[in-house]
């Protein structure tokens, strides 16, 4: 390879991918402003948006797009998804009850985030940057994707409170079209990993037979618990608690603009010390924040605060855990393997969203989910110490 620094080479893939991330994240995680507003037209109920939140959730963790990826081209990946993308948010204008919520921005929504998501893009930065700067790189497209939720959640927010809810679907249609034009700069065609030659089959059943992989699946569930009832509840709580809903969708903003932060902090810790040891620490502090954020009385200030500190720790496990990944297994079929692991995220995220909603509707009160989602924190802080780091050798998994 030449002297170049690889964010040299590099640098459009990464800003293709980070664009990408961008639209795709900031339209998601704005989908939460909307429960109270649709479940007050369409006479729908907590649970019900939070199960089609949750599907969303499990249908974006299948590892099909990475596969895909990895089989033909990252550019044909995402450039589907960006049109499927659009395709939902214009249906979702039209629904008219739970069936249509279910399939529209549970089903279409979720695959055509598959896509366009962190499994498809980070699959192709790995392509064009070598294993020392991998994890900063993974955290400069974790970061850029994270400006989405500080732009896309008071824009959406916006156009809900002037146009109504069905408008503001069709604006995000419009927006979500944009990541046609990036997918045109992501790597087309596939590639063999650096220095050997891998085949899938073998490399998966090692894969599922190690136990440092098993673990990181486990501890990402945690985290797609975490990122999927914040996203999708907090709003709410905060209005249940006698916050202003422009104050609500502030705090959520927040997470995105201190997500840019920790993604790119995390992803630079992840290059400079063992990743399992950083991941650890993240979980941790973040059993601390949130336990905090019960405790203390809920007020502007402090829902504030809690989004911009939660922000911090927000997907600062993205670049790490994908990095970890790679580290194991190298990275010819990092969709695929990172895929995977993302599916225990989005298990965990389909509880996040559905069972937050379900409790809520059987005991009037969210307290319970936030002390569960603080003792799991602890449960994968301890599983992640744990961890064995070292890279498969090429005889395991070439076999």
């Amino acid at each position: 390879m030449s002297g170049e620094p690889w964010y040299r080479r590099s640098a459009v893939v990464i800003a293709a991918a980070g664009f990408v991330v961008l639209v795709s994240m900031g339209l998601r995680q704005s989908f939460g402003i909307f429960m109270q507003p649709i479940g007050c037209v369409l006479g729908l109920d907590r649970e019900v948006f939070g199960l089609a939140i949750a599907v969303q959730n499990l249908v974006l963790g299948l590892p099909l797009a990475g596969y895909l990826a990895d089989r033909f081209s990252p550019r044909k990946v995402v450039f589907a998804g960006a049109l499927l993308y659009a395709l939902s948010m214009l249906l979702m204008s039209e629904i008219q009850g739970a069936p249509g919520l279910l399939l529209v921005l549970g089903i279409l929504s979720g695959t055509a985030q598959s896509a366009t998501t962190f499994v498809v893009v980070l699959g192709a930065v790995a392509r064009v940057v070598p294993e020392s700067g991998r994890a900063r790189a993974f955290g400069l497209v974790t970061g850029v994707g994270s400006f989405g939720m500080f732009a896309m959640v008071p824009l959406a927010n916006d156009w809900l409170l002037n146009g109504g809810w069905s408008w503001a679907f069709e604006m995000l249609a419009w927006t979500a079209l944009t990541m046609v034009f990036a997918a045109l700069f992501m790597p087309d065609g596939r590639t063999d990993d650096v220095g050997r030659r891998v085949r899938l089959k073998p490399l998966l059943h090692s894969a599922l037979r190690h136990r440092g992989y098993l673990l990181l699946i486990i501890g990402f569930f945690v985290c797609g618990f975490h990122v999927a009832f914040i996203a999708t509840h907090l709003p709410a709580y905060a209005v249940d608690e006698g916050l202003d809903r422009t104050t609500a969708g502030r705090a959520l903003a927040l997470i995105g603009l201190f997500n840019i932060f920790g993604s790119l902090l995390f992803g630079w810790l992840g290059d400079r010390y063992r990743k399992t040891r950083v991941l650890s620490a993240l979980y941790g502090i973040r059993a601390i924040v949130i336990a905090g954020f019960v405790l203390i009385p809920l007020s502007p200030a402090t829902a504030l605060w809690f989004g911009a500190v939660i922000g911090l720790l927000w997907l600062g496990t993205v670049p790490v855990t994908s990095g970890l990944v790679g580290q194991f297994f190298g990275v010819r079929y990092l969709g695929t393997l990172y895929g995977v692991v993302f599916l225990g995220h989005q298990l965990g995220a389909f509880l996040g969203a559905w069972w937050a909603g379900r409790m809520f509707e059987a005991t009037g009160s969210y307290i319970g989910v936030w002390w569960v989602a603080a003792v799991l924190s602890v449960a994968a802080a301890l599983i992640h110490v744990s961890i064995d780091d070292r890279p498969q050798t090429s005889a395991t998994v070439s076999r």
